[in-house]
């Protein structure tokens, strides 16, 4: 197992009420802490941790029994992260990834531990789950999540840190069942949409996954929480930035910590939506990053398949997810993670020019996915070109006064336009209301 370094870490359990239960940590072999069972059976204390190492033990017995009871070994004091969502974070290496057998023929890391929760709904809030912390070998590796693996090596190889990945997800799951159902915001109507939704593979009823996936893990100490998640909100993309609000804010105040919290946009993908939804979920996706605390957007417009709900490209989400989590938590400023966004636009004649937050590149010829609206808010095809190392022209002649340009904003069009750090420009619409 990994428990979180420099902390004070809460562990838990069951007991007989009224005795007295001790751990101790083979790093702080002088300091055994102890709490008395409750008359409920239950226990819990807090562990200090040291800086990042082990292997160490964890010792737990009742008082006056110090030679008896439960040894943990193996135990890894270092970063642990929890990587939530539904299938494209759930997806493992054998479902298929690019350079497959390279990649799992080479997941050999025993500092990178799994913890990987098995897939159990609830109508009522749980206590346990089932999982085993795993080292990471190729065998655990391939039936594993992939972006979480991407993410924990990369980060792994650049802090050589131990580092702990506990996976909570569930293909299919929209994000109203990741949340505590009395949180739920009061405006959506759920008993619709769940009928809608409905599907004998994954649940659908508000709170479930989050009674017996998430308050289980309540309130073990993480460093922090990458998601990848939306593709089942598009058919309700209105309320996603609410939702997502009160999942982040009932999170932290669970796990009792205001960790970072890192989203994934959604992927280009042949939706076939008559709604816009999946370009409504990524600008929701944008939103929450700009506007809660503590928050993080890796965009993906680049890495997507048209085909494919489940792109093959799982290796850059999860290095983008590290780097993100390195630049923003780890301080380490020097690597890129932060994707252009739109800032401004200014209407030159038949024209508009779009202004970004940092300088742009496009290594081919013809720059994708621009459209251009006239008065009545009618879009056609664009072109476009980069006039300033920040700014880009956008025109079409059919159009002779423009008021909006869109980026990528549509279900599936894979965009070109990069930042000078490599990282894709964010889609977005001027014409927000």
């Amino acid at each position: 197992m990994v428990l979180q370094q420099q902390d004070s870490v809460p562990v838990w359990g069951w007991g007989e009420a009224g005795t007295t239960v001790c751990a101790v940590g083979s790093w702080a072999s002088q300091d055994t802490i102890s709490a008395v069972v409750d008359d409920a059976g239950r226990w819990s204390l807090k562990l200090k941790t040291e800086v990042y190492g082990g292997p160490y033990t964890l010792h737990f017995f009742q008082a006056g029994f110090e030679e008896e009871g439960i040894t943990l070994v193996d135990v890894m004091l270092g970063e642990v992260w929890l990587c939530s969502g539904q299938s494209n974070m759930e997806f493992s290496p054998a479902n298929g990834i690019v350079n497959q057998a390279e990649e799992i023929g080479a997941a050999n890391y025993s500092n990178l531990r799994f913890f990987s929760i098995e897939k159990r709904g609830s109508q009522s809030l749980q206590d346990d789950c089932k999982a085993t912390w795993e080292c990471c070998s190729p065998d655990v590796m391939q039936r594993r999540s992939a972006v979480a693996y991407f993410f924990g090596r990369h980060l792994y190889e650049n802090l050589k840190i131990p580092i702990g990945l506990i996976v909570s997800a569930w293909g299919g799951s929209a994000a109203e069942v990741w949340i505590p159902k009395s949180s739920l915001p009061k405006m959506v109507d759920f008993p619709r949409i769940q009928q809608e939704r409905k599907c004998p593979w994954w649940p659908v009823e508000p709170g479930t996954l989050y009674n017996s996936m998430i308050h289980p893990l309540l309130p073990y100490r993480i460093a922090g929480t990458i998601w990848y998640q939306g593709e089942s909100n598009r058919d309700d993309p209105q309320s996603y930035f609410n939702l997502m609000k009160t999942l982040i804010t009932s999170w932290r105040k669970g796990f009792q910590q205001d960790f970072p919290f890192y989203l994934v946009q959604i992927a280009p993908f042949n939706y076939q939506s008559k709604n816009n939804g999946p370009a409504l979920i990524r600008e929701a996706q944008a939103e929450i990053a700009r506007q809660i605390p503590y928050t993080g957007l890796v965009v993906t417009n680049d890495v997507g398949d048209f085909n494919n709900i489940h792109p093959a490209r799982k290796q850059e989400v999860g290095i983008r997810l590290a780097n993100l989590a390195l630049g923003d938590k780890y301080g380490r400023k020097e690597i890129p993670f932060e994707s252009p966004c739109f800032e401004a636009m200014e209407i030159q004649k038949a024209k508009i020019r779009i202004r970004f937050s940092q300088p742009i590149v496009c290594k081919e010829k013809v720059i994708n996915g621009f459209q251009i609206a006239d008065e009545k808010g009618h879009f056609v095809q664009a072109h476009a070109r980069i006039i300033g190392d920040d700014v880009i022209e956008v025109w079409a002649k059919a159009i002779k006064h423009p008021m909006a340009v869109r980026y990528c904003f549509d279900d599936a069009t894979v965009g070109n336009l990069q930042g000078t750090n490599s990282l894709p420009v964010e889609p977005f619409r001027t014409d927000k209301k």
